[in-house]
C-alpha cells in the first residue's frame, strides 16, 4: 500500500478506493479474508465454505449461540476430504492473530509432521512478503497512470496477510515451526502431534485437526483410547478459561474424540456440531467443482464401504458395513458338558495371507472357542506350533483345508504330533475347499454370530484376529479374509457341511476280538 500512500494532493481513484475497501472487509470478515488471500479456492458459490467461515468468526467473536440462547465456545467440524476444512482453519488462526496479536493458539494433529505442516502454513502466511506494490507498479506501467487503472483490476492484485494486518509480524529468531511467537510476545503458537508434550502452555484458541490418521487406526480400539486419553488428560487442559475450542476431523469411529464427547450428555451440550456430507440423500453434491458426482460414484465403487461412508458421509466405521456384530462371550462352562474337542486350520494361500488355527469345545451346536492362532509366520514354524497347541488343548478332531499346500501341511502336523509330542489321540483330516470363499462367509455369517462363543478377554488376547473380524466388510474389498474364512470353516465343520479325507485305520484281529 506504500505506492498508494505516497500519492498525495489528489483525489483517490476508484481503483485505490476498491483496494482499501477490500482490505477493510478482510479485516472485519473472515470470509472476505479467505476470498481475498486465497481467491483460487474461496468462491461465493461455495456456500458451505461461506457458512463455515461465518460460524468460525462468530465463535471467535463470542457471538455463536445455541438455540436456548447460551454462548457456544466449542465447535466440532466434520467435512469430506479436500473440501477445505484444515485449510480454512490455518487461515482462521492467521486472521485471529491479525485481529488480536495477544491470542495464543495450540493445535494438534495425528503426528508431529502434520502438526508441523499446520504450524508452518500458519506462520508462512503471516510472514509472507507483500507483492502489492509490485502489482500496482505493473498496472501503472500498463495503464499510464493510477487514475486510469480500471476498478476491476483491484481484484487481480495479490493480497497477503501483511497487506491486511501490517502491524502483526513474526518474532525474529523464531526458527522453529513447532513453537513460535509474534513480535513483542513470549509465546503465540504451539503445534504438537497426538501424544506430544504441551507442558507449561495455555491457549486462547485450541484446535484438534484430524487426530485419527486412517481406517486402520479407526479400527484399533487401543489406539483410539490412547488418542482420547491424551486429548482429555493433556490437550484439553491447555485451554484457558474462556478459550474457543475446535475439533476438526473425519468421523472415523464412535470411539474417536467426537464420538466419546458426544456420548457424554452434559459434554455434548457444550459442543456445536457442523457436519457436511459429500452427497446428500437427494443426490446433490456438496460442491461439484471440488468433488464431482462422477468422481464420487467412482470412489464409491472402488473403496471399502466403511471407509467410504466415514470419509464422505461422516458415518463411523464401526456403525456401518461390518459383517459381524458383537460376539457372545463366556467365563465358565463345565468340562463334563463338552461333546467334542475340535479345531479348524486354514493355511495361508499366498505370501501376504495369514494362517488361522481356531479351536473350540463343542456343546450342542455351539463352539466355545478355546484358542486362536492367527499368524503370517513361515510354514515350518506354524506346523510345529499347530501340533503343540493341538496337544496342549487335548483336541481330538482337527480338519485342515488342503488347498494351496494344505495337504502337505496336514501330513507334517500329523507327523510332528506323533514323533515330537507322542500324540496319537488327535485325528488329522483334510479336505479340498471348492466353494466360493466370499459366498461361504456371507451365507454363514448369521451362524457364526449365533454359534461362536468367545472367551471374555478374546479381544485383547487375540487382537490381530479380533481386528480382522471386526473390520471385515459385507461389501467392497477386504485386505484379508483369512479370519472370517477359517471361523466360517469351524462352524461348517460343526454343522457337517465339510468332511475331511483321512486314511482308514486297519484294526487288528485282537482288537476286534477275533
Amino acid at each position: 500500500m506504500n505506492v498508494i500512500n505516497e500519492i498525495v494532493g489528489r483525489k483517490s481513484s476508484e481503483f485505490e478506493n476498491k483496494i482499501k475497501e477490500n482490505i477493510s472487509k478482510a479485516r472485519n470478515s473472515f470470509w472476505e479474508y479467505c476470498k481475498l488471500t486465497n481467491p483460487d479456492f474461496y468462491f461465493e458459490d461455495r456456500t458451505f465454505l461461506k457458512d463455515y467461515c461465518n460460524i468460525l468468526q462468530k465463535l471467535y467473536e463470542r457471538k455463536l449461540y445455541f438455540e436456548d440462547g447460551s454462548l457456544c465456545l466449542k465447535l466440532m467440524i466434520n467435512f469430506p476430504p479436500r473440501h477445505g476444512k484444515s485449510r480454512t482453519l490455518v487461515l482462521f488462526v492467521q486472521w485471529c492473530f491479525g485481529k488480536n496479536d495477544n491470542e495464543k493458539a495450540i493445535t494438534c494433529s495425528y503426528n508431529d509432521d502434520v502438526a508441523s505442516d499446520f504450524s508452518r502454513f500458519t506462520r508462512d502466511g503471516i510472514d509472507q512478503k507483500s507483492q502489492m506494490e509490485e502489482d500496482i507498479h505493473e498496472l501503472i506501467v500498463k495503464y499510464g497512470d493510477i487514475q486510469d487503472i480500471p476498478v476491476e483490476e483491484a481484484e487481480n492484485v495479490k493480497y497477503v496477510f501483511v497487506d491486511i494486518f501490517p502491524k502483526v509480524k513474526i518474532q525474529k529468531g523464531n526458527a522453529s515451526f513447532e513453537k513460535w511467537a509474534l513480535e513483542g510476545k513470549f509465546f503465540s503458537y504451539k503445534g504438537a502431534g497426538v501424544g506430544g508434550a504441551i507442558t507449561g502452555r495455555g491457549g486462547s484458541i485450541t484446535i484438534v485437526d484430524d487426530p485419527v490418521k486412517d481406517g486402520a487406526t479407526a479400527y484399533n480400539e487401543d489406539a483410539l483410547k490412547k488418542i482420547y486419553e491424551w486429548y482429555t488428560n493433556t490437550f484439553k487442559s491447555r485451554a484457558e478459561t474462556g478459550a474457543i475450542q475446535i475439533i476438526n476431523m473425519t468421523r472415523w469411529s464412535s470411539k474417536d474424540i467426537c464420538g466419546e464427547l458426544l456420548k457424554d450428555e452434559d459434554e455434548a451440550k457444550e459442543w456445536m456440531h457442523v457436519e457436511y456430507e459429500a452427497c446428500d440423500k437427494d443426490g446433490n453434491m456438496l460442491c461439484e467443482s471440488i468433488l464431482s458426482k462422477k468422481e464420487y460414484l467412482s470412489l464409491k465403487r472402488v473403496m471399502n464401504e466403511d471407509i467410504f461412508l466415514a470419509n464422505y458421509h461422516q458415518q463411523p466405521v464401526d456403525k456401518t458395513g461390518g459383517l459381524y456384530g458383537e460376539f457372545k462371550t463366556y467365563d465358565f462352562y463345565g468340562e463334563d458338558m463338552v461333546e467334542r474337542k475340535i479345531a479348524y486350520v486354514d493355511t495361508a494361500d499366498e505370501g501376504a495371507d495369514f494362517l488361522l488355527f481356531i479351536s473350540g469345545d463343542v456343546i450342542g451346536k455351539y463352539a466355545y472357542i478355546t484358542d486362536i492362532y492367527y499368524t503370517d509366520e513361515d510354514m515350518e514354524t506354524t506346523e510345529r506350533e499347530v501340533a503343540r497347541r493341538l496337544t496342549a488343548l487335548g483336541t481330538r478332531e482337527c480338519i485342515i483345508e488342503s488347498n494351496n499346500g494344505g495337504r502337505g501341511f496336514a501330513r507334517n502336523v500329523e507327523r510332528i504330533l506323533k514323533t515330537e509330542f507322542h500324540n496319537k489321540k488327535c485325528t488329522i483330516t483334510w479336505f479340498y475347499q471348492s466353494k466360493n470363499k466370499k459366498s461361504r462367509i456371507l451365507v454363514n455369517a448369521s451362524n457364526v454370530m449365533e454359534q461362536v462363543i468367545m472367551m471374555e478377554n478374546w479381544k485383547k488376547k487375540y487382537e490381530d484376529y479380533y481386528q480382522a473380524m471386526r473390520t471385515y466388510q459385507r461389501k467392497g474389498k477386504n485386505l484379508h479374509d483369512d479370519a472370517p474364512d477359517g471361523t466360517t470353516g469351524l462352524i461348517e465343520f460343526i454343522n457337517g457341511d465339510v468332511k475331511g479325507k483321512k486314511k482308514m485305520k486297519l484294526l487288528s484281529k485282537k482288537l476286534l476280538g477275533l
